[in-house]
């Protein structure tokens, strides 16, 4: 009979990624407390310092490969439109 594998919700991670920050307690202490490995409290805790300066970025600024992908589509749009542009001045020059 195999065992059901565990899982961690986020706040459960964070909670223990952050007691591993405070540094009150090792890892061995803290993996025994919240019942988990303690590669999985360092493996967290590694996490949480490499995405924590995600936190505090600024949202209204975009990366240029979002604005670059953008462009590309408004280019053409704008490439299309002016074409049909073009062929209903055409159509309506021979109607009248």
């Amino acid at each position: 009979m195999s065992r059901k594998r565990r899982v961690f919700s986020a706040s459960f991670k964070a909670k223990v990624a952050l007691a591993a920050v405070r540094g009150d307690r090792t890892t061995a202490q803290l993996a025994s407390q919240f019942a988990v490995h303690s590669s999985q409290v360092t493996a967290w805790k590694k996490q949480l310092l490499a995405q924590v300066a995600e936190l505090f970025e600024d949202g209204r600024r975009q990366s240029s490969r979002e604005t670059g992908g953008q462009e590309q589509e408004l280019y053409e749009q704008i490439g299309r439109l002016t074409m049909e542009i073009d062929w209903l001045k055409k159509k309506s020059a021979q109607l009248a």
